[in-house]
Parts: C-alpha cells; sequence; structure tokens
C-alpha cells in the first residue's frame, strides 16, 4: 500500500477496462493522482514504439473532456473527490513530470506491448517507484479506445464497453460528429 500513486492514460474515450486500470491502481494507494498524457499538442511528442498514440484522430478530447470524464467515471465508481486528483502528465517528457506529480509517489502502469516497457524503463531511469499492475501479450489488452471511438462514429452503442458517465458525456459532447469530421 503506497500513500499516493500516479497512473496515466490517453483516455480517448474512457472505457471499462481503464476504469479497471484506474480502480486497480486505486486498491493500491491512499490517494491517487491520474496523469492525462498528451494533455495537448505542445505537450505531445511522437513515441517510435507508438506513432499512433499522437494523431489528432487518436486524440479528438480535449484535456478539459477527459478530465471531466475521469472525475465524472471515478465518482459514479463510489470514489470521494479527496481520493484521487486528476492533472495532466505529458509522458513524453521526463523532463516535466515533477512540474505536474509527486516523483516520491507510486507510478503505476501496465505493459501490453514495447510503448508499456518503454515508460517502464523510462519511469526506472528516473529512479521512480515502479509498480506494474499486470503485463499481457497485446491479444489479451481487452478493450481499445481506437474500437470505441470507431463505434462512435459510426453511431453505434458503446453502453456495453463504457462506464455510464462515458456514454452520457459522449452523447452530450456529440462526439460522433467531431470523430466524422477527423476522418
Amino acid at each position: 500500500m503506497y500513500d499516493i500513486g500516479v497512473i496515466h492514460g490517453r483516455f480517448q474515450v474512457l472505457h471499462n477496462d481503464h476504469l479497471a486500470y484506474l480502480l486497480a491502481g486505486k486498491e493500491l494507494c491512499d490517494h491517487l493522482v491520474v496523469g492525462i498524457t498528451n494533455p495537448d499538442p505542445s505537450l505531445t511528442r511522437e513515441e517510435a514504439e507508438d506513432a499512433q498514440r499522437s494523431t489528432p484522430g487518436n486524440n479528438p478530447l480535449t484535456y478539459f473532456e477527459r478530465y471531466t470524464m475521469v472525475r465524472a467515471v471515478l465518482h459514479d465508481a463510489g470514489l470521494g473527490c479527496e481520493q484521487f486528483s486528476v492533472v495532466p502528465l505529458p509522458i513524453n517528457m521526463p523532463e516535466l513530470y515533477g512540474h505536474y506529480v509527486p516523483l516520491d509517489a507510486a507510478f503505476f502502469l501496465t505493459i501490453y506491448d514495447e510503448w508499456g516497457r518503454r515508460k517502464k524503463r523510462r519511469f526506472e531511469e528516473l529512479g521512480l517507484t515502479t509498480h506494474v499492475l499486470w503485463e499481457r501479450e497485446p491479444h489479451l489488452k481487452g478493450i481499445s479506445a481506437k474500437d470505441v471511438r470507431a463505434r462512435i462514429c459510426n453511431r453505434e452503442p458503446i453502453d456495453d464497453l463504457t462506464p455510464p458517465a462515458t456514454v452520457r458525456l459522449v452523447r452530450e459532447w456529440n462526439l460522433g460528429e467531431r470523430l466524422q469530421a477527423l476522418r
């Protein structure tokens, strides 16, 4: 058990497997800091291990929208505001981490591919306490945000893939229209 844990993700769009990941991190700490990666284009860099993560089509939601979505989903999951924080985290710029998250926290992550292994090495090179929640083969990853976005774009239901707060916000923000425009 840690006092503070840092967990991260793009959450473009937050789905049920993201929620399981967030809750697994929260189980290990008193206070969970959720770092939203790729918070804006100026704090986003391409990574050789996964170049698609930085493209506009894969990042349709603003930082504020993702902040709102993470808070709503965690609230619906029973977490009180005092149990978590949501902040930007420019994952591609390790020199900036200390400006956004406490470096003495435990840094949680999952590993499915070389990008996950790269982040783990990066955390360890910085001397951060690193805790791998799980490591799985890519075909065992589960829900893909790319598939959720495709359903939204095609006006197909996402209720089986996402928490109710995500469904509500996607509709409220007319995300389907935005995704169609990005095609």
